[in-house]
């Protein structure tokens, strides 16, 4: 897939040389919204709480329904010693199934549950980050903007997450979102190898 797409850049890029187009016309810069978010400060917090919720709520409630279980198969086994009517042990058999089920596909039900927690809890930081990547993208007006693991290091490409960080006045950045591609803001006369001045520190958390 990474090929297709280098493919692709090089075959749009030739089309705008032969058409005398300056090539620079043709903006692409490297940017993942879930990346950003997960280099903010702060998002630490969100990690450290999606935790709590996973050991303490989630827990629990693989505990109700683990003991659920177990109650009704033991109240099945009682009823059905007591000739109990049908209809009873009818409507027993289903909540049991129903618990059944909690407990067989739990994994997934868990994962799904605490990727809406976090969600819930990183929205004020997604929407930090989202308002951010749209004055960049207003600003600089890119032509495509690719996702980092969809294009091949080596191509010209312009490095949205420095913009970025730099619109929300963080001092740094986790060091391997530093080196995706050029500094959009770089002066044209830098020195080739200029560090960015975003650092590659990992951002201290609140």
């Amino acid at each position: 897939m990474k090929k297709v797409l280098f493919s692709m850049l090089i075959l749009t890029a030739s089309f705008i040389t032969a058409g005398n187009v300056k090539a620079q016309q043709l903006k692409i810069g490297v940017f993942d919204l879930d990346v950003m978010v997960q280099a903010m400060p702060g998002y630490a917090a969100v990690d450290s709480m999606v935790q709590i919720y996973n050991n303490d709520s989630l827990s629990a409630e693989y505990d109700v329904y683990m003991n659920e279980y177990k109650r009704l198969d033991s109240t099945l086994k009682a009823d059905s010693l007591a000739n109990k009517p049908k209809t009873v042990m009818d409507y027993n058999n289903g909540k049991k199934r129903e618990m059944g089920m909690q407990l067989a596909y739990w994994q997934q039900i868990a994962q799904q549950k605490s990727d809406t927690k976090r969600g819930q809890l990183a929205q004020p930081l997604y929407e930090k980050v989202a308002a951010a990547y749209k004055k960049v993208l207003d600003a600089k007006k890119y032509a495509l903007v690719l996702k980092p693991q969809t294009y091949e290091l080596g191509f010209p490409i312009d490095n949205i997450f420095i913009s970025v960080a730099k619109e929300l006045k963080l001092d740094s950045l986790p060091q391997q979102l530093l080196y995706l591609g050029d500094d959009p803001d770089a002066p044209k006369t830098a020195a080739p190898g200029a560090k960015p001045p975003v650092t590659g520190t990992k951002p201290k958390t609140n």
